[in-house]
């Protein structure tokens, strides 16, 4: 009888090759976005990056397009409400009838003293955090699962965080962290559980309609979210990381 996988296709070109493959990454301008962006589009992919900032998307969509051999496009999308979201799935179904990867990506942090936490902080981060994640993957349900098979999926995957699991924040010492001294970011580690959460109730919705998801959490990046803590207070940040370093791009689209 032979092996299980000697009629398989095992070679790093198959497996990470996505030169028939259209991606869309939300919060894909910068940070961990682009960095996926940019791995999907280096290994051929057709990559749509959506960002608030129409002036962050044509630059980093210039940036990219001059690597090749994949394409990049952009749409603007605020994806606040749940409004943003299915406009932001209205203008990528302008770009293309068909998705094999959505990165949700978007994301924000809110610091602020714990006795004085506002509600608002809690409201605007689970709306870009969870929320969206939910009203952007169902709006664009049409497009992912067209020309899914069981044999090739699509794929979703989310973007958490180490916060989403841990429930002391390694990132934060005297001189403070990501966030500043004498604050914490109280809303976004319980957002961020969330993700993990509602990611495995959609592999399970999902899965039966030949579309996979999956959820990453990340350590400490270089990234606008971690730009204060990077500047003010590295020592703890790399502290936290058992690698004794932050990540690198390198890192990050290996996942």
């Amino acid at each position: 009888m032979a092996h299980a996988s000697s009629a398989a296709d095992l070679t790093v070109s198959n497996l990470f090759g996505f030169k028939n493959h259209v991606v869309l990454v939300t919060g894909g301008a910068t940070g961990l976005g682009e960095m996926a962006a940019q791995a999907f589009l280096q290994n051929g992919a057709k990559v749509i990056i959506a960002s608030r900032k129409q002036s962050e998307l044509e630059k980093t969509s210039q940036r990219l397009n001059k690597l090749g051999p994949g394409k990049c496009d952009y749409v603007t999308a605020d994806l606040a409400n749940k409004a943003g979201c299915l406009d932001l799935c209205k203008k990528v179904k302008e770009k293309t009838d068909r998705l094999t990867v959505l990165v949700n990506n978007s994301g924000a942090t809110w610091g602020a003293a714990y006795d004085d936490f506002p509600e608002s902080g809690w409201d605007k981060i689970y709306a870009l955090n969870v929320k969206a994640m939910f009203y952007t993957t169902v709006g664009l349900n049409d497009l992912l699962t067209k020309g899914a098979t069981a044999d090739q999926p699509s794929r979703v995957i989310n973007i958490a965080s180490m916060a989403g699991i841990m429930t002391s924040d390694v990132t934060s010492g005297p001189e403070g962290g990501l966030a500043a001294p004498g604050t914490g970011t109280f809303s976004y580690g319980p957002s961020k559980a969330a993700c993990i959460h509602l990611s495995k109730m959609q592999a399970s919705k999902l899965m039966t309609e030949h579309v996979t998801v999956n959820c990453i959490c990340p350590g400490v990046f270089p990234s606008r979210m971690t730009a204060f803590g990077m500047r003010e207070a590295m020592d703890t940040l790399v502290s936290g990381q058992p690698s004794g370093r932050v990540g690198k791009p390198e890192d990050f689209a290996g996942l």
